[in-house]
């Protein structure tokens, strides 16, 4: 499996944020032979070929002109927010039983460990392309909301298109440093990683 990771740094009461994607590949095989017996020799036999499917996922900047995924933040204010929109995206060409979006702090500090006060994340996706207006972006589909909360989680991405191959989740991510933030988180730093795992669905007899 391989993934793509990103980091992200917070001063002055700022943190970072960052978006990645991990890819699954299963794979199986089999043959199978028929054989017959008699009083005198004699045999028959049938062939059988299997492929192999592959489970893939993989993200990509959701418009021209927008933030890459990964994507990078700087210094962040109580009361700024970030939002980047990005599409999850199964490339392969099997269904997948679940996918679990989920973050963890690879350099930690009170951005991250503060649960109320430290930056929080909201995960949104929209059955049609974000578009980008002056406050942000808008959906002009169906909203379903993943995700709102601390920015360290691990989480199901409930119903999302991405489980039928070639489906694509157009997601938005919003990370908010919250006005109630104190002196207690100035000049701190945290560097993130958040991961999109894909899981593949049992295996059937055939």
């Amino acid at each position: 499996m391989t993934s793509r990771t990103g980091t992200a740094l917070a001063r002055q009461g700022t943190a970072a944020k960052v978006v990645a994607t991990l890819a699954v590949v299963a794979a199986a095989g089999a043959v199978a032979g028929l054989g017959t017996f008699g009083g005198f020799s004699a045999s028959e036999s049938v062939d059988t070929a299997v492929g192999t499917g592959v489970l893939s996922i993989g993200l990509d900047a959701a418009a021209a002109g927008t933030a890459s995924v990964p994507f990078t933040g700087g210094r962040m204010l109580p009361g700024d927010v970030a939002r980047v929109p990005f599409d999850l995206v199964n490339d392969g060409d099997v269904p997948l039983a679940a996918v679990t979006f989920s973050s963890v702090a690879r350099r930690s500090s009170p951005l991250d460990t503060d649960r109320v006060n430290g930056l929080q994340l909201r995960v949104q996706s929209c059955s049609q392309d974000w578009s980008a207006t002056a406050g942000g972006y808008t959906c002009a589909g169906d909203v379903t909301d993943s995700y709102a909360g601390p920015i360290v989680m691990r989480e199901p991405l409930s119903g999302a298109a991405g489980l039928a191959p070639g489906g694509v989740d157009h997601l938005l991510a919003t990370i908010t440093f919250p006005t109630t933030a104190g002196d207690e988180l100035r000049g701190r730093s945290s560097a993130l990683t958040f991961t999109f795992t894909a899981t593949q669905r049992d295996g059937a007899a055939r």
